[in-house]
């Protein structure tokens, strides 16, 4: 069985996407390099897909 690949952030844990920190984001899952997010103010909001160097605590 492969070990979890070691991530920078974590699921639940909460970040800013670099072109716009102002926008509160949850990490939901990460998946092949590739952090998906939620919107903190709006979780029906279309997520986003975002890679580690475009995420900021």
């Amino acid at each position: 069985m492969k070990e979890q690949e070691e991530t920078k952030f974590k699921a639940g844990q909460t970040v800013f996407a670099k072109v716009d920190p102002s926008v509160k984001l949850i990490i939901r899952r990460y998946y092949q390099q590739i952090y998906y997010c939620q919107f903190a103010e709006d979780l029906k909001k279309k997520e986003l897909a975002l890679f580690e160097r475009e995420i900021q605590e």
